[in-house]
């Protein structure tokens, strides 16, 4: 029985989206396609009508994880006030307590250096969010690199106060270079 396109590219839409949450929270191995379908409300067995392989799936995911952080942060863009806005939200306690639906580049980088279907979308997408970024290149490598490590620091470490200062402290010093 065929679907018309729009049911289709809707189901489409809510197994990435079930998929780049739960692969976020969990990593990828950790995850079955199985899992997935579930949480989409869709059977295993239409899967393979949407994705060949669970690798395919992985990159597709990625990709649009990695699309949704730069649209927020295209939205963020327009003035130092919103992209301080924007690194006040990238830093805070939520966001480092909510992974799932969190940044992807915080969340699966130590993942993907073992997910080869996966490498190539992060890094084109990686590239188009420091773009995206306001400033020079290597101002936004130095500060992407710095929001995105103190975010995994601060999910890593078992002492609440030490994670809360690493996001204060990295999110002040950003705020001082920007001023």
């Amino acid at each position: 029985m065929r679907y018309p396109a729009e049911e289709t590219a809707e189901k489409h839409e809510r197994i990435l989206q079930e998929a780049s949450q739960m692969f976020r929270e969990r990593g990828f191995q950790d995850v079955t396609v199985a899992e997935v379908m579930k949480a989409a409300e869709l059977t295993h067995g239409a899967f393979y009508s949407h994705f060949e392989s669970k690798d395919a799936l992985m990159a597709a995911a990625t990709e649009y994880a990695m699309e949704t952080a730069r649209a927020g942060l295209q939205r963020a863009s327009g003035t130092a006030k919103s992209r301080a806005a924007y690194v006040g939200r990238y830093l805070s306690t939520e966001h480092r307590d909510n992974l799932s639906t969190g940044c992807p580049i915080a969340a699966l980088s130590g993942e993907i250096r073992h997910e080869p279907a996966v490498k190539e979308v992060f890094t084109a997408k990686l590239k188009a969010i420091v773009e995206e970024m306001s400033g020079d290149r290597a101002e936004a490598l130095l500060k992407l690199s710095a929001m995105v490590g103190a975010l995994a620091i601060a999910r890593a470490v078992s002492d609440p106060a030490f994670s809360q200062e690493v996001l204060q402290e990295v999110k002040k010093e950003l705020d001082r270079k920007a001023a």
